[in-house]
């Protein structure tokens, strides 16, 4: 008896940071699957534990905050065939499944810094009561099955720098109080059933990643597209309508990759395109653009796939586009273009996917039928072109960044 209450009385005495376990969490933004980048720490380096004592965390502090919050999410969860939310049992957050926390150092405890459910397969609902959570720095919901919407409270989220809500059933318009969260840089809203527009505040705020593809969103997309400072944003597998906004070319030239494939965008590629020398994927395929390829294309000098694919587009697909030395995919496949320049030729022999079939080509196989060349989709537009000599082409984009309103597409 002696022994066990001496056992007792030691444990008391465990300073805190031993009796929770599980590392920080690293911010980053590298590569992976529905946003889960190479930078991010916590579940390499953390050991699961269930349980802790069935009783409240000390009042007023973070932990208490957190037990309040994830009790409530808990009771709003229907379905939990991985038995995750069996280990939140008990005062002890820091030992729950996917829940990672951090020790500041500065006097105050510990506090929960992320939550990672991904691939969980969790059913359920978000509650009001997560917006508790303020020092929480990521939110990794990806792959459960999770509905409704979003709650407004969640504003409060001042910590978040990462949100990843993909693969998820939440429908109903944009969730607009993601814009409210003033620290987040990463959004994922992938493969959801939101619908209706999106609003231009998306691309007013300060995030390096916008993800909203797979969803039904509709409407021509802001006009204020030019502001965003995103290095990578996905807007494909939508339902989004009219041109490409004319300030697409006047975005921070760090954009990387952007997509629009698969909506119903019509209209011609804006010539801007040529500021983005750091762009490495352009995908706007599946749509219905029209018009001659911008010649600003060969500024892409970083540019590894450009897919032109499925659209409407005429004239001739010229040596400065065929001649990007990074290129490792072109596909053009599908649309009107009468003309290969020399240079095009030769991307088979550098290894280049190129795809060119379904064209209006002279003398080469896979080409539509004559009757569908007879005439130019659009009648014939002309959109505003420099002329192809590369060093000038390339030389006028900052005149161009100065001058937006030259750059409108025309609308078919």
């Amino acid at each position: 008896m002696e022994n066990w209450l001496l056992a007792f009385l030691l444990l008391l005495a465990m300073p805190i940071e031993a009796a929770y376990v599980g590392g920080g969490v690293g911010i980053g933004m590298g590569g992976g699957d529905a946003g889960v980048g190479s930078g991010r720490g916590g579940r390499a380096g953390s050991v699961w534990i269930g349980g802790g004592i069935n009783a409240p965390a000390p009042s007023g502090s973070r932990l208490s905050n957190a037990y309040t919050a994830l009790q409530a999410w808990k009771s709003a969860v229907t379905d939990d065939p991985n038995k995750i939310m069996e280990t939140w049992v008990g005062s002890d957050v820091c030992s729950y499944k996917g829940v990672f926390c951090s020790d500041p150092q500065d006097g105050m405890g510990p506090l929960v810094a992320g939550i990672d459910l991904n691939k969980a397969n969790v059913q359920g609902t978000l509650v009001k009561e997560l917006s508790l959570l303020t020092d929480m720095t990521l939110l990794h919901l990806n792959s459960n099955r999770f509905s409704g919407s979003v709650p407004n409270t969640l504003r409060d989220l001042s910590s978040l720098q990462e949100l990843d809500l993909s693969n998820n059933q939440f429908s109903g318009t944009f969730p607009a109080v993601v814009l409210e969260m003033p620290n987040l840089i990463y959004l994922d809203l992938r493969f959801n059933s939101f619908s209706g527009p999106i609003p231009e505040d998306l691309f007013n705020r300060k995030l390096d990643a916008i993800f909203v593809n797979n969803n039904n969103f509709e409407g021509e997309l802001p006009q204020n597209l030019g502001n965003s400072q995103a290095s990578v944003i996905n807007l494909a597998n939508n339902k989004f309508s009219g041109s490409i906004p004319a300030s697409f070319g006047l975005m921070a030239s760090k954009l990387k990759e952007i997509l629009f494939l698969n909506n119903q965008l019509s209209g011609c590629i804006p010539q801007g395109i040529g500021l983005f020398t750091e762009m490495k994927v352009f995908d706007v395929s599946y749509n219905s653009l029209i018009g001659h390829l911008p010649d600003t294309l060969s500024c892409l000098s970083q540019v590894e796939v450009l897919n032109l694919g499925h659209n409407k587009l005429s004239g001739e697909l010229p040596d400065l586009v065929c001649s990007l030395k990074s290129l490792m995919n072109l596909t053009v496949a599908y649309n009107f273009l009468s003309e290969l320049s020399q240079e095009c030729t030769k991307l088979f022999f550098r290894s280049v996917g190129f795809d060119f079939s379904v064209n209006c080509i002279p003398n080469k196989d896979m080409q539509r039928p004559q009757p569908e060349c007879s005439s130019t989709p659009g009648g014939g537009p002309s959109c505003l072109r420099i002329p192809s000599v590369q060093p000038h082409v390339c030389g006028t984009m900052a005149v161009l960044s100065g001058t937006a309103s030259d750059l409108t597409s025309m609308s078919p």
